[in-house]
């Protein structure tokens, strides 16, 4: 019976193709060794050919580790996550034989492997949970195969992960990264479990998010630090550049959620608020307009009080002031690289504005 669902391998699952490193075998649910498909829960880039740039030049932030990334690719599709991390690990390097550092770079590419299949098995639980039809404007796994195929899949994906990252022989890595799943799991946690008061405390959604969306990021940052060998305060630099960019990435995707179109989104616009999720836009607002807080905590599920949120959000600064909280974070990632020790090795050099440079590219980005 299971073989009549797992036609995964031709799922489009992701932001674009993503390609696991294992398979969904029907006959034999112990050997899912080469799990491939195109994938609405990744993001995918095309890098232009490395290349030396000078201070001047505008860096493409995915230059730099285009070879890793496509060896990376091979086996599991580009996420922006794996680019971050491993941006992260040429900004920090230290000099090594040729021979550790080629062990060295495929460590930190196993940690960014082990990061997207905790990223994909997250989303692919999220959709399950918020009963969702698409992702990325492609339709999810749950809606091609089933609730409970999706959450195997899922589960799968997160056994796979940590089975790598057990291969690391670190158990400060898979601290790291058990971490930031139990992050995740609360942050879900914290959502669906909600109270009125908590609804319009913008502390506690800057909390959630972090668990929700900055944990896995900054604790696999620090993973990258500590499987380098590197000190409690690069590694402290490296988490601090994660945390933020996970919150302003987040903080930008609430706005888009009010001003994008559902053709540039991939998803229903307005699908927060229809969830009965308050988001930043709406938590600044009722900073302007206290009324606006009875609405937020009697919920969403009356249509017209998604309309009287939208109307006091349009006569307010949410948008604007959630766009200022996001450049704060985006500005703090920055000062995180700015932080790491001085290096006059160009690699590292360009490496470290190529980081900066992507906490701007999320400030800018539309969808």
């Amino acid at each position: 019976m299971l073989h009549q669902h797992l036609q995964l391998t031709q799922v489009c699952y992701v932001y674009n193709a993503v390609q696991l490193p294992f398979k969904l075998n029907p006959h034999n649910m112990g050997s899912w060794d080469k799990f491939t498909s195109s994938s609405c829960y990744s993001h995918s880039n095309n890098a232009s050919s490395k290349a030396r740039l000078t201070a001047k030049e505008q860096l493409d932030p995915l230059a730099l580790i285009k070879d890793e990334v496509s060896e990376v690719t091979d086996r599991l599709r580009s996420m922006v996550v794996a680019e971050v991390l491993l941006l992260m690990a040429s900004a920090i390097s230290m000099k090594i034989s040729d021979g550790l550092e080629n062990r060295s770079r495929a460590r930190h590419m196993r940690v960014a492997e082990i990061t997207e299949m905790i990223h994909i098995s997250s989303l692919i639980h999220d959709d399950v949970l918020d009963d969702a039809d698409t992702r990325r404007g492609m339709d999810s796994l749950n809606f091609t195969v089933g609730k409970k195929l999706a959450v195997l899949a899922g589960d799968f994906l997160l056994f796979r992960a940590f089975s790598a990252a057990v291969s690391l022989d670190n158990t400060e890595v898979v601290s790291l990264l058990a971490t930031a799943v139990n992050n995740l799991v609360t942050g879900e946690l914290m959502q669906m479990s909600i109270t009125p008061a908590q609804r319009c405390s913008m502390d506690y959604y800057l909390q959630k998010t972090y668990y929700k969306t900055a944990a896995l990021i900054s604790n696999s940052c620090k993973a990258i630090a500590v499987i380098t060998g590197q000190t409690a305060e690069i590694q402290a630099l490296a988490y601090q550049y994660g945390r933020h960019l996970g919150i302003a990435y987040q903080l930008i995707d609430d706005i888009l959620d009010f001003t994008g179109t559902t053709a540039s989104l991939g998803k229903a616009s307005l699908s927060d608020i229809h969830q009965g999720i308050v988001t930043a836009p709406i938590l600044f607002a009722m900073e302007e307009f206290p009324e606006l807080c009875e609405i937020v905590e009697q919920g969403f599920d009356d249509p017209s009080n998604v309309e009287i949120a939208l109307k006091y959000l349009s006569k307010s600064q949410g948008i604007e002031k959630t766009r200022l909280l996001a450049a704060e974070h985006a500005k703090l990632a920055a000062d995180a690289i700015d932080g790491l020790p001085e290096s006059e090795d160009q690699v590292i050099l360009n490496s470290r504005q190529a980081l900066k440079d992507l906490t701007q590219k999320f400030m800018r980005r539309t969808k």
